[in-house]
C-alpha cells in the first residue's frame, strides 16, 4: 500500500495520500480539535462522459444524456432498504451530486463516523436496478428537469453554454432531457456503473475529527479489489469560435439576469491549474468590489450585490463568466469590454495586483480551517490530476505579467457570449 504525506510548501498544511490495493485513491486530513467529519466518495463520471470504452470493448459506447445523474439517484436504493434510513441510525447527514465531470456521495457528522463510512463504502459498491424502479425514477427525474427549465438562473447559465459550445456535451443539462432519460434502462445503468464505478476511477476524501489508521482499517474491510479496465472517454471536436454572441429568453423575473462569458482555450492537468489561477486573478482584478469597473457600474445603477465572477472549466472546456442582475445588461457588457481594453493598454497596477492576490490567497488559507472545504479541496484536486495544495503553491508564484497575458490572449471580445433572462414586456 503506497502511503505518503502531501504538504503545502506555502502554509505547512498537510494530508495523507494512500493508493489502496483495491485501486482506490484515498485522501485523509486529520484535523485535531475539530468536532465534525466530512467524507466524499466520488467517481470521475459526470454528464459530459457520454462516449467511452474500456480495454474489454471493441468500440466506443454512446449513452443517453443524463445517465450519470440518473445513476446517482438509483444508487441510494438497495435491495433491502433506502440508504437514508441507514444514515438516520448513525445521525449523519447524507447527500450526493452529479456535476459535469464527477459524481460524489457524501456524509457529514459529529459522531459515529466509522459506521457512516462503512455505509458509504458499502452502498456505492452495491448497485441494484430493476426495470420497475428505473421506470419510477424516469418520472421523478422528468419532473426535476421541468422544474430546472423554469429556474431563471439555470436557464441563463445553460443558454450561455449553448451560445459558447458547438459540440461539447457541457452544453447539455446535467440531468439530460425528458426524451433522453426515456432511453435509459437497467442494462444501460449496469453498463455505466461497471465502467465508471471501478475503484481505479474513484476517490475517497475524508477530513475532520478522524484517525487515519481507523479510516484505512475500514477501507481494508469494505473495499472490493478491482482490475483497472483502461477506461477511455472522448468528446467531439470543438472549434475555438463561439456559436452566437447573444441569447435572450423570457421568464417571470423582476430584474433581468445575465451571464457574460468568454470561451477560452481548454487545457488539462498542471497547465489547467495554472490557467485557473491566472484566470481567477484576472477576473477579480477586473470586477472586484474595489475595482474601477465595479464602482462605475454601481454608481450608474447597472449592477447590485449579485454581481460576481466564476472560472468554469473541465475536460475540454474553459470559460470566465461575469454574472448578476441589471436593468441594462448590454451596457454592462460594453463597460466590461471598455475595461478590458484599458487594462490591455495600460497594464495592471502592481498595488492592485498584490491586493487581489493576497485576498485570493487569504480565502484559500481560510478554507483550510473548514472541514467541509478541506474534504472538497482534496477530492476536487484528485479529480483534476493535481495535489490538494498545488493551487496555493502556484498562486504564491503567479505574477502580474502572467495575469495580464491571460487577459490579453484569452479575454477577447469575439469569444464572449451574453445570455439574458428577462421579464416579458408589459
Amino acid at each position: 500500500m503506497e502511503r505518503k504525506i502531501l504538504k503545502s510548501s506555502a502554509t505547512g498544511d498537510s494530508c495523507i495520500y494512500v493508493k489502496h490495493p483495491s485501486g482506490l485513491d484515498i485522501y485523509i486530513c486529520e484535523m485535531n480539535g475539530y468536532s465534525s467529519v466530512e467524507a466524499l466518495f466520488g467517481t470521475k463520471y459526470g454528464s459530459i462522459n457520454t462516449t467511452f470504452k474500456t480495454k474489454e470493448d471493441n468500440d466506443y459506447t454512446t449513452v443517453p444524456e443524463g445517465i450519470a445523474h440518473f445513476l446517482e439517484h438509483k444508487l441510494f436504493e438497495n435491495e433491502d432498504c433506502d440508504v437514508f434510513q441507514l444514515y438516520a441510525a448513525t445521525g449523519a447527514n447524507a447527500n450526493a451530486f452529479t456535476s459535469f465531470d464527477k459524481t460524489c456521495y457524501l456524509f457529514s457528522c459529529s459522531a459515529n463516523y466509522e459506521e457512516s463510512l462503512k455505509i458509504l463504502l458499502d452502498f456505492v459498491q452495491k448497485p441494484y436496478f430493476t426495470e420497475a424502479s428505473v421506470a419510477k425514477e424516469q418520472g421523478i427525474i422528468g419532473q426535476e428537469i421541468k422544474m430546472c427549465n423554469d429556474n431563471p438562473e439555470w436557464r441563463v447559465f445553460f443558454n450561455l453554454l449553448r451560445g459558447m459550445y458547438h459540440n461539447h456535451p457541457v452544453k447539455i443539462d446535467i440531468a439530460g432531457t425528458v426524451e433522453s432519460i426515456a432511453e435509459i434502462d437497467a442494462d444501460l445503468l449496469y453498463k455505466c456503473y461497471n465502467t465508471f464505478y471501478n475503484l481505479n476511477n474513484m476517490v475517497l476524501s475524508i477530513a475532520g475529527n478522524i484517525s487515519a489508521d481507523k479510516v484505512l482499517k475500514i477501507c481494508d474491510e469494505c473495499l472490493k479489489p478491482c482490475e483497472d479496465k483502461g477506461l477511455e472517454t472522448v468528446s467531439p471536436d470543438e472549434p475555438a469560435e463561439i456559436v452566437m454572441a447573444e441569447i435572450h429568453e423570457t421568464q417571470p423575473v423582476g430584474t433581468p439576469i445575465f451571464n457574460i462569458g468568454c470561451k477560452c482555450a481548454p487545457c488539462d492537468g498542471a497547465e489547467r491549474l495554472k490557467k485557473v489561477v491566472c484566470a481567477t486573478l484576472a477576473a477579480e482584478i477586473i470586477s472586484d468590489v474595489s475595482s474601477d469597473l465595479y464602482q462605475r457600474l454601481l454608481r450608474n445603477e447597472l449592477i447590485n450585490s449579485t454581481f460576481g465572477t466564476e472560472v468554469f472549466c473541465g475536460d475540454g472546456y474553459f470559460s470566465v463568466i461575469f454574472s448578476g442582475e441589471s436593468s441594462d445588461p448590454e451596457r454592462v457588457r460594453s463597460e466590461l469590454f471598455a475595461e478590458l481594453k484599458k487594462i490591455c493598454s495600460d497594464g495592471i497596477p502592481e498595488k492592485d495586483f498584490q491586493r487581489i492576490k493576497k485576498t485570493v490567497y487569504g480565502n484559500l488559507v481560510r478554507e483550510l480551517n473548514n472541514v467541509e472545504a478541506v474534504a472538497n479541496l482534496m477530492i476536487n484536486a484528485a479529480m483534476s490530476d493535481a495535489e490538494p495544495f498545488d493551487m496555493m503553491d502556484i498562486l504564491s508564484e503567479t505574477t502580474n505579467a502572467e495575469s495580464l497575458e491571460f487577459i490579453r490572449n484569452e479575454l477577447v471580445e469575439e469569444r464572449f457570449v451574453m445570455s439574458v433572462v428577462e421579464g416579458a414586456e408589459k
